[in-house]
């Protein structure tokens, strides 16, 4: 569902009255039926405008392409197009975004796919890993990952966090050489950890909450191809990073390659 700021930015895209070149306010209508931006001098069909700013509003609203397809009756390939296209932007974004990640940042791994018999959590064949970083009250950062091994997670932390950060992770083992980045504490569930008479509270419900956000996100696509998965990951990032901002004018400056900055 839009928001209401969000149903005002598809309203000024839909009639034409906002370049999606270029953000600018400024257009006319050709005798071709092109609208034409009067600043950056791009035009485009407004029937093809009209049809591509639906297929990103439904995007934004979680709609599978088929559903879409349906809905606008559009072929399937065509909105498919729009959806992969905008998901390789916001991988491009998210990585751009990303910087290194600083102050307190909490440490988890996460197992994706679907339901299958046998052992769960870490070791659990046939799953896709995720590594992810979250900068409390920040950004997160995730990367899909052959294995938890040390090297490998060691390896993405020195790249994404400043070091001098305070970490905060479970107790497993390929976290342990961390201190050498910064302060690390480790989560230990029937305690809470006491220093200098400040009680300080050590947990990683910042990144176990990105990971409830991010599986129900990918439940509404029901069932993503292990190849596609670390598009829909990012989606699902860069998603919970713009949460409280207008995410389809984003989406639509992503898609026509703007930057209103």
């Amino acid at each position: 569902m839009l928001q209401k700021g969000e149903n005002q930015c598809l309203t000024s895209y839909l009639l034409g009255r906002k370049c999606p070149f270029c953000g600018h306010r400024k257009a006319y209508r050709t005798h071709r039926g092109y609208r034409k931006c009067w600043y950056c001098k791009r035009q485009k069909s407004l029937k093809r405008l009209k049809r591509e700013i639906l297929v990103i509003s439904a995007f934004r609203r979680q709609q599978t392409a088929l559903l879409t397809s349906l809905d606008l009756g559009i072929p399937y390939k065509a909105v498919k197009r729009i959806y992969d296209k905008l998901r390789l932007a916001i991988i491009r974004q998210c990585e751009e975004e990303a910087g290194k990640l600083s102050g307190e940042i909490e440490l988890d791994d996460a197992y994706f796919g679907g339901r299958r018999k046998g052992k769960r959590g870490r070791g659990a064949a046939g799953k896709s890993v995720v590594f992810g970083l979250l900068e409390r009250d920040g950004r997160v950062y995730t990367k899909v990952v052959d294995a938890v091994s040390k090297e490998v997670l060691l390896d993405i932390i020195r790249r994404k966090s400043r070091k001098g950060s305070v970490y905060y992770s479970d107790q497993f083992r390929s976290y342990n050489s961390l201190k050498r980045f910064g302060k690390h504490y480790t989560l230990k569930h029937t305690k809470t950890f006491v220093r200098k008479g400040r009680r300080r509270s050590i947990h990683i419900n910042g990144i176990e909450g990105f990971w409830s956000f991010a599986k129900h996100g990918l439940y509404n696509y029901r069932g993503v191809s292990r190849s596609m998965f670390p598009l829909y990951l990012k989606e699902m990032e860069y998603r919970f990073n713009h949460r409280h901002e207008n995410l389809l004018n984003m989406l639509i400056r992503l898609y026509f390659g703007y930057d209103s900055t």
